[in-house]
């Protein structure tokens, strides 16, 4: 077994440890407080090591992740973009870190200035009327708009407009956000260019529309270019608009969702907004509205009296959908975000838009001339683009899937594989703005390459990955047995 495959009990000797690294232990009179029912009849299976042998694993271990500080990770829908240092250095900065969320608003005035500033800014690149920074992830930021659309229409007695419209290119959490919100979804298909069929959404909305959830460019990778009159026809039926701002770049500093007329809208922080995204968290997914909406905003707001700040709490706000998450949402993630923002500066805010587009469109004519097919071979990159694969694994029988484990051979992670559904054998491809030309040329060589292969040694791509501590794995005996525990095995 490689080195690099083992679990640390694997390094694990009798009587080796890091002794210095612990008070020794002074005797059966520190347990005498502890019942004997709670006490361990015997010692617990630790490993035996030494301090070297800790450093010497885990930093083996953290060299064998993939991670954008380290290698190429082009996650359609997922912005996987390098992250400024200082945004995190300032970040946690000790009068930050130190601050307590139950301290006094007199003892946080600098915190709560970052975090109204915050707001205002991200109003300015929205377009919105207001902004509230507690929800603490994508989808939690989804449920809180789609909650306001409700509280709004109830407020009228309007009781009866209780029906989502999701068009099929949206985020998959849209329709599941919709029902936990106790509304009924209704899907609306979107044409053979991926904008939305106005046809069926002229027949989908009613009296009983509450709204739509869009998402902005879609995850087809494309602007939605009858954005004006999907807003003429919901509103003309009473209905609000819900902007799924999960992805920001590719509109960030050129066009804002409030112009579009959009009602309510959630932004990923963590994705365009510089917290290292990834792993499961951290997340903001903070939220904006048009006026319509003000007074529904979850609290609490940060606000501004002369030159205090404060936080606005329910007593001020009897409309308002209430508290979603505990004191005021991730500290950290916003401030990073407002650190961000604050180094961007405006103009540094609209080049990230522009460099994000002309890095996707460039990766996808570099693409197209290298012999592979567009999903939308007629239409322009936003952030991100489809390839789809359903060519190879027709006549190659060599899938997405494949080239994506064979990817991680030549230093690259994969794109997003088989997401959206209705694109058969696609990678949903984000080069996102801080990539370099080299880069995307080096990973268009790569996928050159493995075509030569599938065409050549179609094994080679199929039994991929060859150079990772794991090769290919079961992925249906993997989730009917999933294993995460490890047993010693006793001695022969």
């Amino acid at each position: 077994m490689a080195l690099t495959e083992r679990v640390i009990y694997e390094y694990s000797a009798p009587g080796r440890g890091a002794a210095d690294q612990w008070p020794a232990p002074t005797g059966e009179a520190e347990l005498s407080d502890l019942p004997a029912a709670l006490r361990r009849a015997e010692a617990p299976q630790l490993p035996e090591v030494s301090e070297l042998d800790v450093v010497r694993h885990f930093t083996r271990l953290s060299q064998l992740n993939f991670s954008i500080d380290t290698h190429f990770y082009p996650l359609g829908s997922c912005t996987m973009k390098y992250n400024p240092k200082a945004c995190n250095q300032y970040a946690m900065l000790p009068e930050f870190l130190a601050r307590h969320p139950l301290a006094p608003e007199s003892h946080g005035q600098g915190f709560l200035a970052c975090m109204y500033e915050l707001q205002e800014m991200l109003k300015e690149v929205t377009g919105m009327q207001g902004v509230a920074l507690s929800p603490m992830a994508g989808a939690h930021g989804e449920f809180a708009g789609v909650a306001m659309i409700r509280a709004y229409h109830r407020a009228r007695g309007d009781d009866a407009r209780n029906e989502i419209i999701v068009p099929e290119a949206a985020h998959g959490t849209n329709p599941a956000t919709a029902t936990m919100c106790g509304c009924v979804v209704r899907e609306i298909p979107v044409d053979t260019q991926g904008d939305v069929d106005l046809d069926a959404l002229r027949a989908a909305v009613g009296p009983q529309t509450a709204g739509i959830m869009l998402t902005n460019p879609s995850t087809l990778g494309v602007f939605e270019r009858h954005i004006e009159a999907v807003a003429r026809i919901v509103h003309d039926a009473g209905g609000l608009l819900y902007y799924d701002g999960a992805n920001l770049n590719a509109i960030l500093g050129k066009v804002r969702p409030g112009d579009m007329g959009f009602d309510v809208i959630h932004m990923n922080l963590h994705k365009t907004f510089s917290t290292p995204h990834g792993g499961g968290g951290p997340g903001a997914g903070a939220v904006g509205v048009g006026e319509r909406l003000l007074p529904f905003l979850p609290v609490p707001l940060a606000a501004k009296e002369g030159e205090r700040y404060r936080w606005v709490s329910e007593a001020e706000r009897p409309q308002s959908i209430g508290r979603l998450s505990a004191f005021m949402g991730n500290a950290g993630v916003l401030l990073r975000a407002y650190i961000y923002m604050r180094l961007l500066g405006r103009e540094g805010m609209q080049k990230v838009g522009e460099f994000a587009t002309l890095n996707a469109n460039y990766l996808l004519q570099r693409l197209k001339d290298a012999g592979f097919d567009a999903a939308y071979p007629r239409r322009r990159a936003s952030h991100e683009f489809i390839v789809t694969l359903r060519r190879q694994a027709r006549e190659l029988n060599v899938t997405a899937m494949d080239f994506a484990k064979r990817l991680l051979d030549y230093g690259f992670h994969a794109p997003t594989t088989y997401f959206p559904l209705l694109v058969p054998e696609c990678l949903l491809i984000e080069p996102t703005e801080t990539e370099t030309r080299e880069v995307l040329d080096a990973f268009v060589a790569a996928l050159s390459q493995i075509q030569k292969e599938a065409e050549q040694e179609p094994g080679r791509v199929t039994s991929a990955p060859h150079t990772m501590p794991v090769r290919r794995l079961d992925d249906v005996r993997a989730a009917r047995q999933l294993d995460l525990t490890w047993k010693p095995t006793a001695p022969s």
